[in-house]
């Protein structure tokens, strides 16, 4: 391996790693407000990318209809919930706020079609429509479980993987796609080309977290989802709630995963499949980081990407294994230097 070899590796690295990082983020926000090892984030990933391509085909993206299953259900499940507790008076309002914002999406998405939008709307378009599918997913099957225990919560979660594939499977079919970059601009640093893509995931990366972290120390809301992380009885008592808060982590899982979907779209081809693949490596990193940490899920998804782009080099048909044999040491050393505890019934 010669110097522009290692190179060209190093920046195929932080470019995944990236990529990584912003699961790996959105997996422990959800997890330390939640509880939920959210298994289908990959999924957000795929119909991000899969949306965006289907926008820019002129096409009706399938993840439309499956938004408005998706609230369908979400509205037989709030009617449930209100005739369980005979607050009749409240399903009105719920109901409204369960329907009306994805069919206002769905007829925003049906008069842009004809329009040929430029990317950068089409993108925001994408995001509009994948977004709400989070708060959605978490209404219909985690919220009625939000006092069960995490393993109840993982099965819940695996459950919803198997039934998002097989919907993608139905709205998108088996093709691949790929979207066009950002930009085709490309940077000669000596040997190593840079492509306008790779600038464009650093950038939008950066910019993120930052975001998230002037969300998290400087906002309300931010500050009520640290102290249902922290403690959700302690945060209920104070006037904070946790179905609110679970809610609202779900909706910026989704909209970071529908953005790491169109960072990625150009880079490599996307199938209704490949998020899960994609969201498992982001899990590494956030297993790194104890499920808990950010700055140390952020170091270690950018260990997977450095580690998966180097091993496809020398062992490029183990590559996914190599990587995903580093939790098994990371699990062992956690495992052995914490404190165990039983879940409280």
């Amino acid at each position: 391996m010669d110097l522009s070899i290692f190179l060209i590796l190093a920046q195929d690295g932080l470019t995944n790693g990236a990529i990584y990082l912003l699961i790996a983020v959105a997996l422990i926000l959800v997890f330390g407000v939640t509880r939920v090892i959210l298994i289908p984030h990959g999924e957000f990933v795929s119909f991000g990318a899969l949306t965006l391509a289907y926008l820019q085909r002129g096409a009706m993206p399938g993840t439309v209809w499956l938004l408005l299953i998706l609230a369908g259900i979400a509205a037989l499940v709030e009617t449930f919930r209100v005739w369980s507790s005979g607050s009749w008076k409240e399903l009105p309002a719920a109901l409204a706020l369960t329907i009306i914002p994805p069919v206002l999406i769905a007829a925003l998405v049906k008069f842009c079609l004809p329009m040929h939008l430029s990317l950068g709307w089409q993108i925001l378009l994408a995001m509009l429509i994948v977004t709400p599918m989070g708060p959605l997913v978490y209404r219909v099957a985690f919220r009625p479980l939000a006092d069960a225990t995490i393993l109840v919560l993982l099965i819940a979660a695996v459950a919803v993987h198997f039934v998002m594939v097989g919907l993608g499977l139905l709205f998108f079919g088996a093709e691949g796609v790929r979207t066009p970059p950002f930009s085709d601009t490309h940077l000669t640093f000596g040997t190593l080309n840079v492509s306008g893509q790779s600038l464009w995931v650093y950038a939008i990366c950066i910019v993120f977290i930052l975001l998230l972290a002037w969300f998290f120390n400087k906002t309300l809301y931010g500050k009520a989802l640290r102290a249902v992380a922290f403690n959700r009885n302690g945060a209920r008592l104070v006037g904070i709630s946790p179905h609110l808060a679970g809610m609202f982590s779900f909706a910026l899982a989704s909209a970071m995963g529908c953005l790491s979907g169109v960072l990625i779209g150009p880079i490599t081809t996307i199938y209704y499949d490949s998020g899960f693949l994609i969201g498992l490596k982001g899990f590494v990193g956030a297993i790194v980081g104890g499920m808990a940490s950010y700055p140390l899920a952020a170091l270690g998804a950018l260990m997977v990407g450095f580690l998966e782009s180097f091993s496809s080099f020398w062992f490029s048909g183990y590559k996914d294994a190599i990587v995903f044999a580093v939790v098994i040491p990371i699990l062992l050393w956690r495992s052995l230097s914490s404190v165990h505890y039983e879940e409280e019934e």
